[in-house]
């Protein structure tokens, strides 16, 4: 089935993003002067306001910070109501939104504040691969 969801138009300065995702990675802007890791993509730090900014590939993981249940929706994504969208706090720092995935959207009660998720990437186009998170189980100490 054909991807039939808007689709992300990159730019050059989200280009690094869109080419990592392509190749399977999951890359985040970093500051070099402060550290710290932000998300979205700009050409400032958005903690030191310094203009050295890095590419790194991150872990691809983090935690449902929060999260909600879309019954109503546009477009391609009309067909797949109920989903479930949430907010990320990615491992590296920062907060991403995204489409959950690996849950079951008509019993919301499943789902778990700080939850463990994992990035994942579904191929849009030939260009455009677009990450989604899923919840993945915790590993046993």
């Amino acid at each position: 089935m054909a991807y039939n969801k808007p689709l992300p138009k990159p730019s050059p300065l989200t280009q690094p993003f869109w080419d990592g995702a392509k190749a399977g990675k999951f890359l985040l802007p970093r500051c070099e002067d402060c550290n710290r890791v932000h998300w979205y993509p700009r050409h400032i730090c958005p903690f030191c306001h310094s203009m050295s900014i890095q590419w790194i590939e991150a872990s691809g993981e983090g935690r449902i910070h929060t999260y909600a249940v879309q019954f109503r929706a546009f477009g391609g994504w009309a067909e797949d109501t109920p989903f479930v969208t949430a907010y990320i706090d990615l491992a590296e720092g920062d907060r991403m939104a995204t489409v959950l995935r690996g849950v079951d959207a008509s019993r919301p009660e499943s789902i778990s504040i700080g939850a463990k998720v994992k990035v994942e990437f579904e191929a849009a186009s030939d260009d455009i691969h677009i990450p989604f998170f899923r919840v993945v189980e915790e590993s046993a100490s």
